[in-house]
């Protein structure tokens, strides 16, 4: 009798210990004051599977831009910092015989950027396109070859296939003929690239930097933000950004999925200024060292006028800047908005944007890979094509390879390259780098890639769409409630 009185209090005590939790958790939650999509995702998961719940919620669910973990306040006074933003950005107003009615009409842009990023808007610069991974990489290894005082990387992804070798061994050339190289790498995302790899570029004289490492127990709080960013520059004058790693499937595709389809940026001029300044916060951020000689921004002798602006976002910033971008884009767009993604989970005010800009009558394009390389990604991106439909918006699905472009062009005018995905994860936890370039000719040209790439894709339409198994639409609703936690 005893003993059972006794089992039974203490199973009491235990249910009243996990109601007390799984509701304080909840509570937490909420306080947040996040997405409210997000938030009832959450409390759902919670809900549900209330132990792994609240693992993965301290784990991946907590919003550190509010709590300011990863605050980099203490920069904002690098000397290279201030002397950028007086001698580059530029007086808007006293530009009217250079800047085109159509890119007058982005300056909205412009300024948001500026005040919710610091970032500057640039004049003086060249900006080559390069469309896919053999284009890029030729470029990039060229650069690298040519460095005569210092190197800059920071990637998401290297592996220790080809191609990371290749680079490896150009680093380790370059480090011993003196030049100064530094490279960052996400550690999440290069968990599998193996320690003799970087022991080998350390012994060379490279500086060698993971980001975020997760190390069990420690930092495991913080394994959700990671470092998306794909940012080289070489001297200070030359500069790279855009959706490649450093891996063979860029170059040559993969089995599952065939060509990968992505498109980068080589810029030259006053840009790289911006972009080396992104990898120099980062670069404090992993060091603690400060880098802000004069050589490492360098003068720059390009007379051609391209209008540049490289914005950078993350939990270390205080506002969304890269999906402010977005949207101030989207709602303001005259005419016509296209853009490629590879992932398509956006939040509800992207979403809306969307809808209102293609039932006010503009051209609304969005292209999507029929194949994916993440399953519950792939069912939530197709969870919004009905409703994207409905609106009238234009949906095609690539269908040679990969399509892992993330571009967004408005107007004929302004277009943005970069890392970040038209998703949540990008826009609220990773950390991404976009350039986002106000030029017609530019525009133009990866408009006319953008349309090439529709022939080579499947244009759906509702009607086709609602013929899909029911199978299919239980996979995309499931899919959808974790869209805000992918």
């Amino acid at each position: 009798m005893f003993q059972d009185i006794f089992r039974e209090s203490i199973n009491t005590i235990a249910d009243g210990f996990y109601f007390i939790t799984v509701a304080f958790t909840i509570i937490l939650i909420i306080q947040q004051k996040g997405d409210p999509l997000k938030t009832i995702s959450w409390i759902l998961v919670v809900f549900l599977l209330p132990i792994v719940g609240i693992i993965l919620y301290f784990f991946f669910g907590k919003n550190y831009r509010k709590e300011k973990i990863f605050s980099r306040k203490e920069l904002a006074d690098l000397k290279h910092i201030k002397r950028l933003s007086h001698d580059q950005f530029i007086d808007l107003p006293q530009k009217d015989d250079f800047l085109s009615e159509k890119v007058k009409s982005k300056t909205n842009i412009m300024r948001l950027l500026l005040n919710n990023s610091k970032s500057l808007l640039t004049e003086k610069n060249k900006v080559f396109i390069l469309q896919n991974g053999r284009a890029t990489f030729d470029s990039i290894i060229d650069a690298i070859e040519k460095a005569q005082h210092h190197i800059h990387l920071e990637y998401y992804i290297i592996e220790d296939d080809h191609l990371g070798n290749l680079i490896r061994k150009l680093l380790i050339k370059k480090a011993q003929e003196g030049v100064k190289v530094r490279l960052i790498y996400d550690d999440v995302g290069c968990w599998g690239l193996p320690k003799h790899f970087i022991d080998s570029l350390d012994d060379a004289g490279v500086e060698v930097y993971s980001f975020l490492p997760v190390r069990f127990p420690s930092l495991t709080n913080k394994i959700n933000y990671r470092n998306h960013r794909k940012i080289v520059v070489v001297d200070g004058h030359t500069g790279f950004v855009g959706g490649l790693n450093v891996a063979d499937r860029y170059l040559q595709g993969s089995e599952e999925l065939g060509i990968w389809r992505d498109t980068h940026l080589r810029l030259e001029g006053e840009a790289v200024k911006s972009l080396q300044t992104v990898f120099l916060i980062d670069w404090y951020f992993v060091s603690e060292e400060v880098v802000n000689q004069d050589i490492y921004f360098p003068d720059t002798d390009i007379t051609e006028k391209h209008l540049v602006q490289i914005t950078a976002s993350g939990p270390d910033s205080d506002w969304s800047s890269i999906m402010q971008a977005y949207f101030a884009a989207i709602s303001s767009a005259k005419s016509a908005i296209y853009i490629s993604t590879p992932y398509f989970m956006p939040n509800e005010s992207i979403l809306t944007a969307l809808k209102s800009a293609s039932l006010s009558g503009l051209d609304v394009r969005i292209m999507l890979p029929e194949r994916s390389d993440s399953r519950i990604v792939y069912w939530a991106t197709r969870s919004y094509v009905a409703e994207l439909l409905e609106a009238g918006i234009k949906i095609y699905f690539y269908q040679k390879g990969f399509s892992h472009s993330k571009l967004l062009l408005v107007d004929g005018v302004l277009c943005s390259i970069g890392t970040a995905n038209m998703d949540i994860r990008s826009f609220d936890q990773n950390f991404e780098v976009s350039a986002l370039i106000y030029d017609e000719d530019i525009t133009l040209e990866l408009q006319q890639w953008f349309l090439c790439d529709l022939e080579n894709s499947n244009e759906i339409t509702l009607e086709d769409w609602d013929k899909r198994s029911r199978l299919d639409e239980i996979r995309e609703a499931i899919s959808r409630i974790f869209s805000p936690l992918l």
